[in-house]
Parts: structure tokens; C-alpha cells; sequence
């Protein structure tokens, strides 16, 4: 049912995951440690155990590939292109004045689209690699991950 292995569409994904926010480290937009203050603690464990869970099993197995023989290859598909979405994402934001409203400006009709479009993403792949455990610990992200960036969005709305 699952093979171990490495995935090298994993790696591809983590890549196009981490090389954006290691730039927006030195990118924030003004303000935005001020918000890391309030953050709910539930949320960020969450948040933790998921972003380490998502990076290990995306790596770990080798369903993930592309598999040719494969009808499921559609949702892998979809998932690739949220995270091409992600990628516009961000060349969007390091055009822009980077304040708080840039980034957490909606992309067209996905709100919040720094935290959803990724965690999106990994969902499908594991739909796509038939694997409960990124279902599971994608799942565990969205719900820290989006829920943080739905509090600083709102924190940064009632400041404007």
C-alpha cells in the first residue's frame, strides 16, 4: 500500500515552498513581528507539528512520484498548479510596497492565499499518493497555519 522511498516531486515541492519564504524573511512587511506576538499557541503548535510532519512525509515516500499508468494523476495536476498559484503568489508580493494589506491581500478568489494555496496543495498530493498520513498532517497544518494568518489578517484589518 505505501512505499517507502524517496520523493523527489516532494523535494520539488518543498523547494518551491522554502526559497519564498526564505526570501520573505528578509522581506517582511513592516510591522509584521508585532503580530507573531498575539499568535494563538494552540494554533502554533498545530502549525509546528504539521510543517514537520508535511516535510518528512513528503520526502519519505516514494508514491509521490509520477507515475504515468496512474488515473490519479489529475490531482497532481491540481496540486502542481496551487503551488505554481503559490509561486505567483509571491512574485505578486515582492513587487509590491510589502505592508501587512500586500500580503495578505485575497489572490483573485482564494483568501489568504500564502497560507492556503501550499496547504491546498499537499492535501491533494496525498490524495494523488493515496497517503492518510499527509491527509492527516496536512490537515493538522491548515488548521495552525491558516488559522494564524486568518488572526493576523484580522489584527491588521482593524488597524487600517
Amino acid at each position: 500500500m505505501f512505499h517507502f522511498g524517496f520523493s523527489y516531486v516532494g523535494l520539488i515541492y518543498l523547494l518551491m515552498l522554502f526559497l519564498p519564504n526564505i526570501i520573505w524573511s528578509r522581506n517582511k512587511p513592516a510591522g509584521y513581528d508585532n503580530y507573531v506576538q498575539n499568535e494563538n499557541k494552540v494554533l502554533l503548535v498545530l502549525e509546528r507539528i504539521g510543517e514537520v510532519s508535511v516535510c518528512c512525509l513528503v520526502l519519505i515516500f516514494s508514491d509521490f512520484n509520477i507515475r504515468v499508468d496512474s488515473p490519479w494523476g489529475i490531482w497532481l495536476l491540481i496540486s502542481f498548479l496551487l503551488m505554481l498559484l503559490y509561486e505567483v503568489y509571491w512574485i505578486r508580493y515582492f513587487r509590491s510596497n510589502k505592508r501587512m494589506s500586500d500580503f495578505y491581500r485575497g489572490f483573485g478568489r482564494i483568501p489568504l492565499a500564502g497560507a492556503t494555496l501550499p496547504v491546498g496543495a499537499f492535501f491533494l498530493l496525498g490524495i494523488y499518493g493515496h497517503n492518510p498520513f499527509l491527509l492527516a498532517a496536512t490537515v493538522i497544518l491548515g488548521i495552525g497555519h491558516i488559522g494564524i494568518h486568518a488572526g493576523h489578517r484580522r489584527e491588521a484589518v482593524e488597524e487600517e
